[in-house]
Order: C-alpha cells, then sequence, then structure tokens
C-alpha cells in the first residue's frame, strides 16, 4: 500500500494541510502545510485500511440509494395516494441489496 489522501484525511488532516505527489514509484508527501506532527507512512497506511472497509461496508447503501424511488416518484406517490407501490419499489431494492 502506500500514502493516500483519504488515509491522511482519515486521521483527521484536511487536503490544504498535505500535498501529495506520484513519482511513478507511489505518492509521497512533498509538502506538509499542517501545525501537527506529520503521521508515519504506517499510521497513514493503516487509516487507508480503515477507511477502505468502512467505504466497502457501506456499498449496499450506495447502490439502494441509486435505485431508491426519486423524490419525484414520492411526491407523485403520496399525492396518488400510492404509497403501497412506492414501498414495493423500496422493499424489492432492499432486498436485492441487503445489509
Amino acid at each position: 500500500m502506500a500514502i493516500t489522501s483519504k488515509g491522511l484525511q482519515q486521521l483527521g488532516f484536511e487536503r490544504a494541510e498535505f500535498v501529495l505527489e506520484d513519482s511513478g514509484s507511489g505518492a509521497y508527501i512533498k509538502e506538509w502545510k499542517s501545525a501537527s506532527p506529520q503521521p508515519s507512512e504506517a499510521e497513514i497506511e493503516a487509516a487507508h485500511a480503515e477507511w477502505q472497509a468502512e467505504y466497502d461496508s457501506q456499498e449496499y447503501a450506495r447502490l439502494r440509494k441509486a435505485e431508491y424511488p426519486s423524490i419525484e416518484e414520492c411526491v407523485h406517490a403520496i399525492l396518488d395516494d400510492d404509497l403501497e407501490a412506492l414501498q414495493a419499489k423500496r422493499a424489492e431494492v432492499k432486498a436485492r441489496y441487503p445489509k
């Protein structure tokens, strides 16, 4: 693994606090602008792994969101008194992408 902006952000650093560069053999910290001490490569890699695990664990939520009825569809279902069809569509998406 290598140094990543996601790893640094997971550690609480803002993008304005560091500059990364990749010379072709992996990213490195070109400039450290934070007043806080610069973390080690191992700390950054561990934080990136933590971020990746959290991101991966939410894949079902991203997939559901892409297929859930839109706000417009929800409003129409409410106005047309067709909530059963709306709930059926949501249940179908939830079944396709379980937690």
